[in-house]
């Protein structure tokens, strides 16, 4: 389907990739592009042929926070009206999502990132939660992932700070997977995402889901969660041919079901 604000493609077998495209604005996130972006995460997720998938911004920047100017005469019962911070559909997604994010991953920016299951940075990128200095919070997740990933004590200093962290300070804390040149942060990402694209789809999806959960769970029960998920495993026709090949010292041939 056309998109006006983003720009989706499939860079490798595999691999789907959503980018934001509104530069003038530094991909400023608005009801428009966050309802482009879920719809072709949502539409990339009912492919067959797509295993994971990126999203991704400009070397400039991923998106350096929502849009203030759709914010700035809205009141509380109007962003309650259209609460573009409300991403319940993209936490919805199936499969695998990696964030390949360079410059700028502020705000609501950050929070997006948060979302996708990895993150893949270049050198030039800086993480933030600057909503402080226009006089409202995080609200579309900023301070519960940002703590579950860094800590009470790094999120209070970047939350009530303005503190900005490094693409090598975010790995250092745990937020970023890996940090690369930014003149290949996207064809690493790609080549992860092909990776996960090769592995058999429905235990990426159940590992995918397990992992979610245990941010969310005490830990028995997360526990009982994983072993219901393992034995799901045990139903799906990969199980068979994975082991199989185990066995016979081959190369399994998944048919992700």
């Amino acid at each position: 389907m056309p998109y006006e604000m983003i720009l989706t493609e499939t860079p490798a077998p595999g691999v789907g990739l959503a980018r934001l495209n509104r530069p003038q604005a530094l991909n400023a996130l608005n009801s428009q592009i966050t309802r482009e972006i879920f719809d072709a995460l949502e539409a990339f997720d009912r492919d067959d042929s797509i295993g994971c998938i990126i999203l991704t911004g400009s070397d400039k920047a991923f998106a350096a926070g929502a849009d203030i100017k759709q914010m700035a005469d809205t009141d509380a019962v109007g962003m309650m009206g259209d609460d573009f911070t409300d991403w319940s559909r993209m936490s919805r997604v199936g499969k695998p999502i990696i964030a390949a994010v360079s410059g700028w991953v502020l705000g609501g920016g950050c929070e997006m990132a948060m979302m996708c299951d990895l993150i893949v940075a270049s050198e030039t990128a800086k993480f933030g939660q600057p909503e402080i200095s226009i006089g409202i919070i995080p609200g579309a997740g900023g301070t519960q992932r940002l703590t579950r990933a860094v800590g009470k004590a790094v999120a209070m200093e970047v939350m009530l700070g303005s503190r900005n962290l490094t693409a090598l300070e975010a790995q250092t804390a745990g937020l970023v997977n890996w940090v690369a040149p930014v003149e290949t942060y996207l064809d690493e990402a790609i080549q992860l995402a092909s990776k996960i694209a090769e592995m058999p789809r429905v235990a990426v999806r159940l590992i995918k889901d397990a992992v979610n959960k245990a941010e969310e769970l005490p830990l028995s029960a997360g526990l009982d969660y994983e072993k219901r998920n393992f034995y799901l495993a045990f139903a799906t026709e990969d199980k068979t041919e994975g082991m199989t090949a185990f066995v016979e010292k081959r190369k399994p041939q998944w048919k992700h079901r």
